[in-house]
C-alpha cells in the first residue's frame, strides 16, 4: 500500500491539488522560456549575410543608393514633383543585389516556374537554406520531422506586374501560402506551415506563433521569417 492511500481523503486531496499545481507551473513556465536562435540567414541592401549586416549596422553604413538601371528606367518614371501622377520623386532606394541569380534547380524547381515566383519566395528558400547551414544542421535531419515554418510576408508587387501574362505557374508563385510551404515541402517538414500577413508585425507576429506552437507540442520548432 502506498503512503498516498495511508492518508484521509482530505490530505489526499490536498496532494493531488498541490501535483496539479507543480504541472500547471511547469506548464506556465515552459510558455515563457526563451527562444533559442541557432541559425541565421538575411538579406539587406548591401548585406546577404549576417555579418555585412552587422557591419552594417555597427558602422552606421547608408545602404540607400541609385536606383540599378537594371531594375526599371529611372529617367521615365521620375518627377521632382511629388504630386505628380504615375511617377515618382525619389531617383534612390534600397535594393538588393543578385536576386536573378536564384538556381532553381537546387531546390527541384524548373526555370519556366521559377520565372513565375515572387521574388520573395525564391529569397526564402535560399535563406532558410543557408540559416541551417548557420546553424550547422544538415537539412536530411529534419525530412520527417515536426518541425515548422512561420513566415511573417507581406506586399506582392510582383505579382501585380506580372499579372497582365499569368502562366500556369503564376498561382502558386504568388500565393502567400505557397511561401511557407515550399519550404515545408523542400526538407519534408511535417510541422505547421504557416504565412502570416499582419502588415509591419507579420515577422513578430510569426515568432509568437512559432514560441506558441512549442510551448503547447511540448517540441522543438524551427521558425523562419522574412
Amino acid at each position: 500500500m502506498s503512503e498516498a492511500e495511508n492518508l484521509s481523503p482530505v490530505k489526499r486531496a490536498l496532494l493531488e491539488i498541490r501535483e496539479l499545481r507543480a504541472e500547471l507551473d511547469a506548464l506556465e513556465a515552459s510558455r515563457t522560456e526563451p527562444i533559442a536562435i541557432v541559425g541565421i540567414g538575411c538579406r539587406y541592401p548591401e548585406a546577404d549575410n549576417p555579418d555585412a549586416f552587422w557591419h552594417l549596422l555597427k558602422n552606421g553604413v547608408d545602404a540607400i543608393g541609385p536606383i540599378p538601371p537594371d531594375r526599371w528606367d529611372v529617367d521615365a518614371y521620375y518627377d521632382p514633383n511629388p504630386a505628380q501622377t504615375g511617377k515618382m520623386y525619389t531617383r534612390s532606394g534600397g535594393f538588393l543585389k543578385n536576386i536573378d541569380l536564384f538556381d532553381p534547380a537546387f531546390f527541384g524547381i524548373s526555370p519556366r516556374e521559377a520565372m513565375s515566383m515572387d521574388p520573395q519566395q525564391r529569397l526564402l528558400l535560399e535563406v532558410s537554406w543557408e540559416t541551417l547551414e548557420h546553424a550547422g544542421i544538415a537539412a536530411d535531419r529534419l525530412d520527417g520531422s515536426q518541425t515548422g515554418v512561420f513566415i511573417g510576408i507581406s506586399t506582392n508587387d510582383y505579382g501585380r506586374l506580372a499579372g497582365e501574362n499569368p502562366d500556369v505557374h503564376f498561382v502558386t508563385g504568388n500565393n502567400y501560402a505557397v511561401a511557407a510551404g515550399r519550404i515545408a515541402y523542400l526538407l519534408g517538414l511535417h510541422g505547421p506551415a504557416m504565412s502570416i500577413d499582419t502588415a509591419c508585425s507579420s515577422s513578430l507576429v510569426a515568432a509568437h506563433l512559432a514560441a506558441t506552437a512549442c510551448a503547447t507540442r511540448n517540441a522543438i520548432w524551427h521558425w523562419s521569417a522574412a
